[in-house]
C-alpha cells in the first residue's frame, strides 16, 4: 500500500473511456484497463514480467499528455483521464501490426508451437493488417542447426519482444539467452552463439511458452502437427515431484502431443520443468507397463492381477524380516510422489518394521 493511503481510505479513481473506475496504487494504466475488463492489444506484455513497452501497441491517450503513453508502464495517477480506444490510437495499431507482419516469413503458426504462439496471428487479423504494404526485409535468421530435441529456434518469426529473454532472466535467472545487434539484425542469441546445450539452458520452455509469434517452439509438439485430429487440452497436475505444478495435456484423438504449463496454476504461474514439459513420451511408450507382473516358478515374469502382486510383495517382506531380521528391510521412496505419499512410506518402514532404512530418490 502507498504510503500516502491509509488503512480504510477510499481508493483513487480516474477516467477510463469515460468512466470513473477505482485503482490500487502502484498500478499502471494497462492493469487497472485489465481488471475492468478493458482489452488493450500488446505483443511484450507477459503479466510475469516486468513492463518492457517496447511494442507500442497498448499506448493510450491521456488527457494533457502530448503524445499516447505506453499503458503496461505508465502507473495510475489519481484524476487521469485515459481513451484506449480512438480512430487515431487503432489506426497507430493497425500500422504497426502491419510493419511487424512484413518482417515475418509467416504470420499464421501451428497452436502446438506454444501457449501464446497465436498472438500475433490474432491481433493481425482483429485489425486486418495482412496487407502486405510494408513487404521487404526480413529480420532475424532461424537457428537449424540446433539440433537440441526440445525447443526449435525459428527465429525468422521472431519480433524482438523479449519476452523470452526476460522469463529467462527474470523468472527462471539462468539468463542463457540474450539480444545482439540492432535493427534488422537484431538476433536472439546464446552466450558466444552456442547451441542450446552448450549454454546455461536448463530446457525448462518459458521462453517457448511466451513467444507470442512461434519464433520459439516446441519441437515435440510440432510432431503431431499433420494429424488431422483438433486439439484437445485436458487440465491436470504435473507427476515428477511433489510440488504440484498444474499443466494442460494436449491431445489429438487418443495420442498425448505435447504439454503447456497452467498459466493460473496456483503452484508454478506456468512455470515447470524440463521434465514436466517435455518427459511425457513414456505415457505411449510401447515398452510401458500396463498391468503387474510377478515371477513365475518358470524364473520369468508373468501378467498378473493387482491382488497377487500385492500378495507376493507382503510375502516377500515377511520373509525378508523373519530369516534376516527388521534391518534387512529398506524403502525407496519415489521423488515424483506426493508429500502425503511419501510421509506414508517411512510410517510403513519406521512404524512397520523399526528401522530408519528409508530413503528417496529425490536427488536422481
Amino acid at each position: 500500500m502507498s504510503a500516502t493511503t491509509q488503512p480504510g481510505s477510499p481508493l483513487p479513481t480516474l477516467t477510463l473511456d469515460g468512466e470513473q473506475v477505482e485503482f490500487a496504487p502502484g498500478e499502471t494504466l494497462y492493469e487497472v484497463a485489465r481488471r475492468h475488463q478493458t482489452q488493450i492489444p500488446t505483443l511484450c506484455y507477459d503479466p510475469r514480467l516486468e513492463p518492457f513497452g517496447s511494442c507500442r501497441l497498448c499506448a493510450v491517450e491521456v488527457e494533457g499528455a502530448r503524445a499516447p503513453v505506453a499503458s503496461c508502464t505508465t502507473v495510475a495517477v489519481a484524476g487521469m483521464k485515459v481513451c484506449t480506444v480512438t480512430p487515431q490510437l487503432e489506426q497507430h495499431r493497425r500500422t504497426l501490426l502491419e510493419m511487424v507482419a512484413s518482417e515475418n516469413r509467416q504470420v499464421d503458426v501451428d497452436p502446438l508451437s506454444g501457449s501464446a504462439s497465436q498472438e500475433l496471428k490474432t491481433l493481425v487479423d482483429r485489425y486486418g493488417a495482412r496487407t502486405g504494404r510494408f513487404a521487404g526485409a526480413h529480420s532475424g535468421h532461424s537457428k537449424t542447426e540446433d539440433d537440441n530435441p526440445f525447443i526449435l529456434r525459428d527465429y525468422d518469426q521472431c519480433i524482438s519482444c523479449y519476452r523470452c529473454v526476460r522469463v529467462c532472466a527474470e523468472q527462471e535467472g539462468d539468463h542463457a539467452i540474450d539480444i545482439a545487434n540492432r535493427g534488422f539484425h537484431s538476433q536472439i542469441t546464446t552466450e558466444f552463439d552456442q547451441l542450446l546445450k552448450n549454454s546455461s539452458c536448463t530446457f525448462c520452455g518459458q521462453c517457448v511458452q511466451t513467444c507470442p509469434t512461434g519464433a520459439l517452439s516446441d519441437r515435440k509438439a510440432l510432431r503431431a502437427a499433420p494429424l488431422p485430429e483438433p486439439i484437445e487440452k485436458t487440465r491436470t497436475t504435473c507427476p515428477y515431484c511433489g510440488v504440484g505444478c498444474s499443466m494442460d495435456i494436449l491431445t489429438k484423438g487418443e495420442k498425448m502431443v505435447g504439454i503447456q504449463p497452467a498459466m493460473d496454476g496456483p503452484a508454478n504461474l506456468g512455470a515447470l520443468c524440463v521434465k514436466g514439459q517435455f518427459a511425457y513420451d513414456f505415457v505411449q511408450h510401447r515398452e510401458r507397463l500396463k498391468t503387474p507382473l510377478v515371477r513365475g516358478e518358470d524364473g520369468q515374469l508373468h501378467p498378473a492381477s493387482w491382488d497377487e502382486a500385492l500378495d507376493r510383495a507382503a510375502d516377500g517382506f515377511r520373509k525378508a524380516s523373519e530369516r534376516h531380521g527388521r534391518h534387512s528391510i529398506f524403502g525407496i521412496a519415489s521423488g515424483r510422489a506426493p508429500n502425503e505419499a511419501a510421509y506414508a512410506m517411512q510410517k510403513f518402514i519406521r512404524a512397520g518394521y523399526g528401522t530408519h532404512h528409508i530413503d528417496n530418490c529425490s536427488r536422481a
